[in-house]
Parts: structure tokens; C-alpha cells; sequence
């Protein structure tokens, strides 16, 4: 039985684990933490709605219902050349005979991002976040600014979504406690339409929803740098904020920066359609799935958790596949899409686009326990407790 070594806990590195061990790999995973991120639900935890625990999934709970080993600890270095991989206890692993790199992506470092928090930076920033939005609720008044960039060296490293999402659920959260009107809220980003990838008729309905909503807009104007009162552009402008919550772009990760695997100009993993790296013209032992990957394709792809698992899927099918010198390998660039289900707190909108159609269809009410469900379904389901759905 031959070893995978996986690095990474989150979406593309448990599902990898999990499809390899379904086809009988001995597997074993490495993560800095130990436990499993719901980042999709975590929107919840700012406004008290969720718990962190709740968007947690113990990684010891899916060793035991998968039966991959299990090491908690960070990668410090890697090396195609001699096929280690070097971890910060000290721990050089050598004995693989696949590696298959899902450690997601690092952020790109703005001046003054200390001033900020992020729903999609470390897991322990939803907490803050709960903090400062208490804090700011008990004060009575305030300006409350949300965003996220984008990275010039790679489009497809954006992740606005959530962005709006906690906007939406911080105004309905205000609205609730009948404070709305107290204060100021500002979406801002440096491009000059935030969401068009979504498709025409999403960036329109979004549209709809600042002005329905009283939502502030501040569009097209680069970030020159964070303050703790706001936020201030190129132009030197400047917003006034008292909590700024942003979402910087991905960049690619310290570690793979500098290691002698092969990168884009952002720094992520140069893969095949397979998720195989390829280095001096040869096919490798070394696959790279999720945020680490650097997605080819359409000028609107995105890195989203469902295209981290498809690629994971297909990286245990095509390493299966290959043992057994088939051909029948799996591709990822025919499944990009955009899918979301992004919640407002009192309901949400269904988002999709692919190559062909883009649409966003309104879920009043019945949206918001949709994407809750869902949470529910994707912990349980991880953990061996309820039956996978095809495709989820």
C-alpha cells in the first residue's frame, strides 16, 4: 500500500484524505491546527448567531472516522528536488511516495492591515471580529467599513463574498437590536465594480441592495494604506472608519515562495488540468489542490472551497488512476464555476455563473436556514455521520 502525505487541514486537504483513504492509501495529514475551519459559516460568529465551536470540526474526530494519521504541526519547508518535506519541530518526512500540497494561500500585506480584521483571515479573527462589533454596539454610534482587494498578479485570488455577507448580516444584526440608524456602513474596494464576476445581473440586484439597504459605497480607488480611523486611498482620501473589516487577496504562501516548486508570477503552484505538478517536463509525485493551486482559465474564475473538493476528488481518482496505469484522468477547468449562497442573517441570494450563464436568484427567508443546513451537512457528513450527497 503506498503513502500520501497531505499538507493542509482545510477543505482541499480533508477531502483529499478522505478520497485516498476510500481508495485504500495509507494517509497522512499535516495541519497547523487541529481542527477543520468551516469558513463558509463562520459569518455567523461576529454576530453571535454561531459559536466558534460550532464551525469547528476536531481533526482528531475525522482521523478516527477516516483513518489517516494525523501530525499538528507547520510546514516549514519543501523539496521536490530531494522529496522532503521539513516541519518546525525539527521532523524531516521523507517516506512518501505521493505529496499532495493543499495549504492554502497566504494574504497580500498592505500597509497598515494590522488595523483591520479579516472573516477569511485566521479562524481566531471571528472572535475579534465579535469583539469589536460588540465593543463599537456598546458605544452607540459608529462608522463601519467593509472590503476586500484583489491581487494584480492573479484575478482568480479574490474572495469579496464573504465580505458582503458580514456586511448584510452586521445590518440585519443592527437592525434587530433597533440601532440601525446609529450608524454609518461603507463597502469599499479598489476595483470599479466589487462582484462583476458574479455576472451582470448579481452586480445589478447587489446594486439594489445598498440602496435598499442604506449601504454606502466607496469604489475604484486603490488602498494606500490602513489606519486605526479609516481607511486611505492613492488620491489621499480618506475614510473615516471605527472598525474596518477587510478581506485582502491571496497571495501565494511564505513556504512555497520559497521552495523549488514551480509558481505563477503570484507565487501558487503551477499544476496541469490533473492537479499534477510538472516539473522540467516531467510529471511529477507532487499534486497541488485548493488555494495553493494556481487556477488557469476564465478571467472570472475564483478559488472557492466546492472547486478545492473537486480538485481533491480528482487528485485521488488520478493518483488511483495512475497506479493502475490507466489514462481516465479528471480534470478541474470543466467544473469552474461560481457558487455561493450568500447569506444576509433574514435570508439569501443564490448565486451561479459558468461559462455559459450567470444568474442570482433572491431567497428571502428560507435562504439564510438553507446555508444553515448546510453548515450542519458539511460537518456531519465529514465526520462519517450522515451520507454524502454526490458532488457535496
Amino acid at each position: 500500500m503506498k503513502n500520501v502525505l497531505i499538507l493542509g487541514g482545510g477543505f482541499a486537504g480533508i477531502e483529499s484524505a478522505i478520497y485516498l483513504r476510500k481508495a485504500n492509501y495509507n494517509v497522512t495529514l499535516i495541519s497547523d491546527r487541529d481542527y477543520f475551519y468551516i469558513y463558509p459559516t463562520s459569518i455567523w460568529v461576529p454576530t453571535k448567531e454561531s459559536s466558534f465551536d460550532d464551525v469547528c470540526v476536531d481533526l482528531n474526530a475525522l482521523k478516527n472516522a477516516h483513518g489517516f494519521d494525523l501530525i499538528i504541526d507547520s510546514v516549514e519547508a519543501i523539496s521536490a528536488k530531494n522529496n522532503t518535506v521539513s516541519l518546525k519541530s525539527g521532523k524531516t518526512i521523507t517516506e512518501y511516495d505521493y505529496l499532495v500540497v493543499a495549504m492554502g494561500a497566504s494574504k497580500m500585506k498592505h500597509p497598515g492591515l494590522e488595523n483591520t480584521l479579516s472573516i477569511c483571515g485566521a479562524p481566531e479573527q471571528s472572535i475579534l471580529l465579535r469583539d469589536k462589533l460588540e465593543e463599537i454596539v456598546n458605544k452607540g454610534s459608529g462608522n463601519i467599513c467593509f472590503g476586500f482587494g484583489g491581487n494584480p498578479k492573479d484575478s482568480s485570488a479574490v474572495r469579496g463574498g464573504p465580505a458582503f455577507e458580514l456586511l448584510f448580516n452586521v445590518h440585519n444584526y443592527l437592525k434587530k437590536k433597533k440601532i440601525r440608524q446609529n450608524y454609518n456602513l461603507t463597502f469599499f474596494a479598489p476595483m470599479e465594480e466589487p462582484g462583476k464576476r458574479m455576472g451582470s445581473q448579481a452586480l445589478k440586484m447587489m446594486d439594489v441592495f445598498f440602496n435598499k439597504l442604506n449601504i454606502d459605497k466607496h469604489f475604484g480607488k486603490k488602498i494606500k494604506s490602513f489606519e486605526n480611523d479609516g481607511i486611505l486611498f492613492e488620491d489621499n482620501t480618506k475614510l473615516s472608519s471605527d472598525f474596518t473589516m477587510f478581506i485582502s487577496a491571496g497571495d501565494g504562501h511564505d513556504v512555497i515562495k520559497n521552495s523549488d516548486l514551480p509558481t505563477n508570477e503570484a507565487g501558487f503552484v503551477k499544476v496541469n488540468d490533473y492537479c499534477n505538478v510538472v516539473i522540467d517536463d516531467k510529471i511529477s509525485n507532487i499534486y497541488a489542490v485548493g488555494d495553493v493551486a494556481a487556477l488557469e482559465g476564465y478571467d472570472w474564475r475564483a478559488k472557492q472551497g466546492h472547486i478545492a473538493e473537486v480538485m481533491a476528488r480528482n487528485v485521488a481518482h488520478n493518483i488511483e488512476a495512475r497506479d493502475k496505469n490507466k489514462t481516465d484522468f479528471k480534470g478541474y477547468n470543466e467544473h469552474l464555476n461560481i457558487l455561493c449562497v450568500m447569506d444576509s442573517g433574514d435570508g439569501a441570494a443564490f448565486v451561479y455563473r459558468d461559462e455559459k450563464k450567470a444568474f442570482m436568484i433572491p431567497m428571502p427567508i428560507f435562504g439564510h436556514w438553507l446555508k444553515k443546513g448546510w453548515g450542519k451537512y458539511c460537518k456531519y457528513s465529514k465526520l462519517g455521520k450522515i451520507p454524502r450527497i454526490p458532488g457535496m
